[in-house]
């Protein structure tokens, strides 16, 4: 099977994220209630709040094997929003991996799930969509696979697979080439300003003025 793949500069500004420094802080977590499963030996809390840093994560419904962010995966479902400083993401379920105290991967998985990166200083959004995300919080590269859209300023890039390396601002690109996986690139035209046209109903009854 051949496969293409395609390595795209982004017309970005550099994104402030800031995880390199929170991933050292403190940990906070608070939930509405809180559960042990004896038998599973899982905590279940449910509207879980967890943050550090500027990073923070909601969810319905969260669980681990133990309190502890030393060595762990946790697990999140229902209405799931994770906060980074210039990224929201939204979905359905997200796995994440704490290795001392420091947030390290987050596998996330929607209908699609949904990566809004905003602009330092500007209102413009970078919209990514798929139905499975991988993100490595501190190499700050994300992966996003099945259905993969990212689109910037009106202009769209999509594909089964995409990897999008924040630091480096460089998207790439793969697929198998065949049918809908072919890598898709849709650029839409900046509109521009028509001139200005006399409109004749302006000039109807008007009288000729001799020189």
């Amino acid at each position: 099977m051949s496969i293409r793949s395609l390595v795209l500069l982004l017309l970005l500004p550099s994104l402030a994220f800031a995880q390199g420094n929170d991933l050292r802080l403190p940990i906070s977590l608070d939930a509405d209630s809180t559960d042990y499963d004896g038998k599973n030996s899982m905590l279940m809390f449910r509207g879980l709040r967890l943050s550090q840093g500027t990073t923070s994560i909601e969810a319905d419904i969260g669980r681990a094997s133990k309190l502890d962010f030393k060595d762990s995966v946790w697990h999140f479902s229902g209405n799931v929003i994770i906060d980074v400083e210039a990224g929201h993401i939204e979905c359905e379920t997200a796995d994440l991996s704490f290795t001392d105290t420091q947030l390290r991967l987050a596998v996330i998985q929607g209908a699609p799930a949904t990566f809004e990166l905003r602009r330092p200083g500007s209102d413009e959004i970078t919209y990514a969509q798929a139905g499975n995300l991988q993100y490595d919080l501190v190499a700050g590269i994300v992966e996003f696979s099945d259905e993969a859209i990212i689109t910037e300023g009106g202009n769209q890039i999509s594909s089964g697979f995409l990897v999008y390396n924040i630091k480096e601002q460089r998207i790439n690109a793969q697929s198998s080439g065949n049918g809908d996986e072919k890598v898709k690139i849709t650029v839409i035209p900046e509109a521009t300003s028509d001139t200005e046209e006399t409109d004749p109903a302006e000039n109807d009854g008007a009288e000729e003025v001799a020189p």
